[in-house]
């Protein structure tokens, strides 16, 4: 089993709403699980988003909290809704409906890895969902929520930054007659999740950097943005996806030569987020 469900990195003192999570960048492969997968050591990493803990690992310098799962995504989906089971993995579940995450082997325990390559040989135990579930979904999830909790009761709002990558090959239908392709894409549920003004102003964080910038398309949010994502009440989550291409070599699922100066970039970027949560309008108009 992995070690923990989750590492919670606070900073000294908490001067922004915003709250910074990456549900899918943990790497803990116990031996007990890599002997169930007829997959190598290589493989079962590649739907993991790899390394995105390390890419925003200022958020605490900027005095916001850093949740990452420790759990990987092939073992648990943290970006998943607890009952969505897939009945093609686990005996005794029943299919409910069509959901497209489910039967494409994506449920909140995963059936297959990137490339719908299957994970396992056969099926397993319904017990096996519920216990992974309990031991690394529930912690998470309570531990983001409090967070949340933490930064509304503090500052008025609280502002969830979902931190996530995707696969180069995930924009070449968006890339396709575009003058410059796509290198971050914001997820807001296409306004459901987080206010405009809040969506305008991370977008905008990007594009200082130079990085371009789309929304909702590919990637739009899953179930943290729409289960946290209550504007209205003054709670915000944005998804944020950024091209592995950029900092890391995705065959080889190791930091690229661009690494470091990658990590610089987004350290401007995730200060620039932080002040959004302190009200101060002046750090994001600096050029």
């Amino acid at each position: 089993m992995p070690r923990v469900a989750y590492d919670l990195i606070h900073p000294q003192r908490r001067t922004t709403s915003v709250v910074f999570a990456s549900p899918h960048s943990g790497r803990d492969y116990p031996w007990t699980f890599l002997r169930r997968t007829v997959l190598d050591q290589h493989s079962i990493r590649t739907s993991e988003d790899a390394f995105v803990d390390r890419l925003f690992r200022a958020a605490p310098t900027f005095g916001a909290p850093f949740l990452t799962a420790g759990a990987p995504r092939a073992y648990v989906d943290l970006n998943r809704a607890p009952e969505e089971l897939d009945p093609a993995l686990f005996e005794g579940v029943v299919a409910r409906g069509h959901n497209p995450r489910v039967s494409s082997g994506l449920g909140v325990v995963p059936r297959v890895v990137a490339g719908g390559r299957a994970i396992y040989r056969g099926k397993l135990p319904l017990e096996e969902a519920h216990r992974r579930i309990d031991t690394y979904w529930r912690p998470y999830h309570g531990a983001l929520a409090e967070l949340l909790q933490q930064s509304h009761a503090a500052f008025g709002e609280a502002i969830l930054v979902d931190c996530h990558s995707m696969p180069h090959e995930a924009m070449d239908l968006a890339a396709r007659g575009a003058v410059r392709r796509p290198e971050v894409v914001i997820g807001d549920r296409h306004g459901a999740s987080a206010h405009s003004a809040i969506v305008d102003q991370i977008e905008a964080a990007f594009q200082r950097a130079g990085l371009h910038v789309v929304r909702n398309v590919p990637f739009a949010g899953a179930y943290i943005c729409q289960t946290y994502g209550r504007p209205s009440r003054g709670q915000h989550a944005v998804q944020i996806e950024i091209d592995r291409a950029i900092y890391m070599n995705e065959q080889m699922i190791r930091p690229n030569g661009n690494f470091e100066a990658f990590c610089q970039l987004l350290e401007g970027i995730t200060r620039e987020i932080c002040a959004i949560g302190q009200g101060d309008e002046t750090a994001l108009a600096a050029e």
